[in-house]
């Protein structure tokens, strides 16, 4: 069995954290070939970034991807030297290293191909290879940067091309919900979502996980599960379901600033439309108006009744499918 593992910035924020991480590494190692992908420490990024803009107001956007990438590279080094101590043998990659090659996009770089040579050498002889998230390297040899959620990206491009069983994703919340729970504490927590209404969320602009990587893992059929790196938990497995064991509605999200209101499912269409439109009439709430898109309903209502439409449309018409 092999596994791709990727940890993000808050799982390895300071010492103890990455202790913590090289422990959990450690015991998924007893049980399967381990690939991991990190993100840069949590915070590392922003300071860089500040640092580039303190020496040059407008930095190309070259020399930037040579600065940023170097905060995953700091976590993959201290993460491998933490495995080592702990008797866990282990090699730090770069993106270039790991054969991640991509466009000359800098700052939002596309992954073109994957040659994983060098992992699959370091797995034969006992070693986790641990990657750097958000990079690879372009035709014409220069580092460059995925962009937002690239971690993500790096390790399910990297499952689909090693042929993984499954890409875990560590971060510091507990799986998906069915909305963001700061906002709606009843939002349920999903054991699976399919992929097709993840990529919905994740377009719509859910944080749980990025688009471009949801994209790929529809794309490679790569099975991905979201895990807390906090506790011990289950997490929430994204893969295609069959659409007759589907649920007509995955789940929403919104903005409040915009008024919006998103429904993301394979019953995201008009005759969802016209039932919440009903919903929130009842409510004295008034739809302004309504976009679709794939697998996905969007609702503007003025944005100081954003927050109770969006209680009222998961409550109604998501949490409900439940009992």
């Amino acid at each position: 069995m092999l596994i791709v593992q990727k940890y993000g910035g808050s799982s390895l924020k300071d010492p103890e954290r990455l202790r913590h991480v090289a422990r959990l590494c450690r015991e998924r190692a007893k049980s399967a070939e381990l690939v991991v992908v990190v993100s840069a420490m949590g915070g590392e990024t922003d300071v860089l970034t500040g640092r580039a803009h303190e020496m040059n107001a407008a930095p190309s956007a070259r020399e930037l991807d040579a600065l940023v990438t170097t905060g995953e590279q700091k976590s993959a080094a201290l993460l491998v030297m933490t495995m080592e101590e702990m008797g866990l043998p282990a090699v730090s990659l770069t993106g270039w290293q790991a054969g991640i090659l991509t466009d000359e996009k800098y700052g939002d770089g596309d992954i073109r191909l994957i040659s994983p040579g060098r992992i699959r050498r370091e797995l034969s002889r006992g070693r986790v290879p641990v990657v750097t998230g958000f990079q690879g390297v372009c035709a014409a040899g220069d580092v460059t940067s995925l962009g937002r959620g690239g971690s993500d990206t790096t390790a399910v491009a990297l499952a689909a091309a090693l042929e993984a069983d499954e890409c875990e994703i560590y971060t510091d919340v507990d799986g998906i919900y069915t909305a963001d729970p700061r906002l709606l504490p009843q939002a349920k927590l999903l054991t699976v979502i399919d992929t097709r209404d993840m990529l919905a969320l994740a377009r719509a602009g859910a944080k749980v996980l990025h688009a471009k990587s949801v994209e790929l893992a529809l794309a490679g059929n790569v099975a991905l599960r979201l895990l807390s790196s906090f506790h011990v938990c289950d997490g929430s497995e994204v893969r295609l379901i069959p659409d007759a064991a589907r649920p007509r509605f995955a789940g929403l999200n919104g903005n409040a600033k915009s008024g919006r209101v998103t429904l993301a499912g394979k019953g995201a269409d008009a005759s969802a439309l016209s039932e919440a439109v009903l919903l929130l009439s009842a409510a004295g709430i008034r739809v302004k108006d309504s976009r679709f898109a794939e697998n996905a309903l969007s609702m503007y209502v003025d944005p100081e009744d954003q927050p109770a439409a969006l209680a009222l449309v998961h409550d109604g018409m998501v949490l409900s499918q439940f009992g």
